[in-house]
């Protein structure tokens, strides 16, 4: 059943956490997607094209309380026309999750319970130290600028690798 243009489970349930193969068959063809990189003080959150074929980084939310952030995220999805959300799960190296997948499941969860809207998750491991190393080796960016970039430009390496995974199933 769909509602709101968004695909529902009978009875009128909120929507599950969807693996990231079955995200674009609940979503409308041409509307973006967040991407989200949840750390311990700060959301990275990035944005695909309505073609869902190139993630940029755009905006760090500063972690508060978790309904301000929720609202300052579905302001931002509302903004760009946003219909989903990628949220990076923190993998162990062995593929076992830890305290921080539980964490981002835990996000996830919370979101479902103010707003129906497909969300998958997409392993993240070493997205962040990928990215870091980017902006030292190719271009040179200092500690501070880093600090103030990583976070966004993770979260876009992570929507990244979600879209090319549904874009070649």
């Amino acid at each position: 059943m769909t509602v709101g243009g968004w695909r529902r489970w009978r009875y009128g349930r909120p929507m599950p956490v969807l693996d990231i193969t079955d995200l674009a068959a609940a979503l409308p063809q041409y509307a973006p997607l967040v991407g989200l990189d949840p750390g311990e003080k700060t959301i990275g959150v990035a944005v695909s094209d309505v073609t869902r074929t190139v993630a940029s980084p755009l905006h760090t939310i500063e972690k508060t309380k978790f309904t301000q952030d929720a609202a300052a995220l579905f302001k931002l999805m509302e903004s760009r026309g946003a219909v989903g959300i990628v949220i990076g799960l923190p993998m162990n190296m062995d593929g076992s999750e830890g305290a921080r997948a539980q964490s981002n499941r835990a996000l996830a969860r919370n979101i479902l319970r103010l707003k129906d809207l497909p969300i998958a998750f997409w392993d993240e491991r070493l997205s962040t130290a990928a990215v870091t190393r980017v902006l030292i080796e190719e271009h040179d960016v200092n500690r501070k600028r880093r600090a103030e970039v990583v976070d966004k430009m993770a979260a876009a390496w992570i929507l990244q690798g979600a879209l090319e995974r549904m874009r070649n199933g």
